[in-house]
């Protein structure tokens, strides 16, 4: 093949490959699906965390308040999937 005949059909490769690829971008739907939020599992206002936050400033007092250590002693609770203390003692005090 002389240089012309392969100048032409590369040409051509271009041209066909230029039209493919317009097809394909004129065929793709311009509306992006609907972006859909997850709803707040959480309240806004959490008492737990209220009390917590009031536990971590007042520091090292913290440690003999027995409202931080209910407070703690419920977040250990939720952590670790257990039911609280008080529910328990209600089942067993019914039986």
């Amino acid at each position: 093949m002389d240089s012309k005949m392969l100048a032409r059909l590369g040409a051509i490769v271009f041209v066909a490959i230029a039209i493919t690829a317009t097809v394909i971008e004129m065929s793709r739907k311009d509306d992006p699906a609907p972006v859909r939020t997850a709803p707040a599992l959480q309240p806004a206002a959490d008492p737990l965390r209220a009390a917590l936050r009031r536990c971590q400033q007042m520091g090292e007092a913290a440690v003999s308040d027995p409202d931080c250590l209910a407070a703690w002693a419920e977040s250990r609770d939720r952590f670790l999937g257990r039911a609280p203390v008080s529910a328990v003692q209600q089942q067993n005090a019914g039986q």
